[in-house]
């Protein structure tokens, strides 16, 4: 039985550690059946981030890199609520983000993609969720970029998103994906996720928390650990 399966996540929902048509994991992923540690005190009483100190910008991406203007694409407002397996809000829950910008291209060195660097948009941003577990970030909606994994093989917008629960083993790194996005279903990585949690990464778009002349608003609810935890960013 796996890690993830012995504490009580459903293997229906999360991705294997190796997926033949993503073709990194046939050299990453570990051949022989992990070890499990014993659970220590650390474990469960920390990391705790109510006192961490958070940019006033820090959460919107759209303004925390300007350098002359502002940064090129559609802005989009991501938000939703972080819940543990029981549904009960999670607060001073710690979110970073990073993503490619509206041409598909990351501020990273290794990143290579012939498409326009933005000057004005660093991509990254981070924030805490309230009292009720809530979240927001103001964002470009990320574009499409190719990778080779296979030929002609392009990755859909996606934001990747990295969450500290109220405790260490409530980590996760996962991915958020954009509602109808027809290159979803030729993506490794998105169908590496078991079709029963594959929704789980898909956003949905909020017109509720769409601001008018400004932004389009997506709903991203994120669950850490248990049977319906959002899928983790396995592979």
């Amino acid at each position: 039985m796996s890690e993830m399966a012995q504490q009580g996540f459903d293997m229906e929902v999360q991705p294997s550690y190796l997926d033949k048509g993503y073709k990194s994991t046939l050299l990453r992923a570990p051949s022989r059946a992990l070890v499990l540690p014993k659970k220590s005190l650390s474990e469960s009483t920390g990391p705790l981030f109510k006192d961490f100190e958070i940019g006033a910008l820090d959460h919107d991406l759209t303004k925390n890199a300007i350098k002359v203007a502002e940064p090129l694409g559609e802005r989009i407002v991501v938000h939703g609520t972080v819940t543990n397996e029981k549904g009960q809000p999670l607060p001073h829950t710690l979110i970073e983000i990073w993503q490619a910008n509206s041409a598909g291209r990351y501020v990273h060195k290794v990143d290579q993609h012939d498409a326009p660097l933005d000057p004005n948009f660093l991509g990254t941003g981070r924030c805490m969720t309230d009292a009720n577990g809530k979240y927001r970030f103001y964002t470009i909606k990320p574009g499409a970029y190719p990778w080779g994994n296979h030929y002609n093989a392009w990755r859909p917008a996606h934001i990747h998103l990295s969450l500290f629960g109220g405790d260490i083993s409530s980590r996760l790194i996962t991915q958020m994906y954009f509602p109808n996005d027809p290159l979803c279903k030729y993506d490794p990585i998105f169908n590496a996720v078991p079709t029963k949690g594959r929704d789980l990464l898909v956003s949905t778009f909020d017109l509720d928390h769409t601001e008018p002349s400004f932004a389009l608003g997506y709903r991203f609810d994120i669950v850490l650990r248990g049977e319906n935890a959002t899928p983790f960013e396995n592979l």
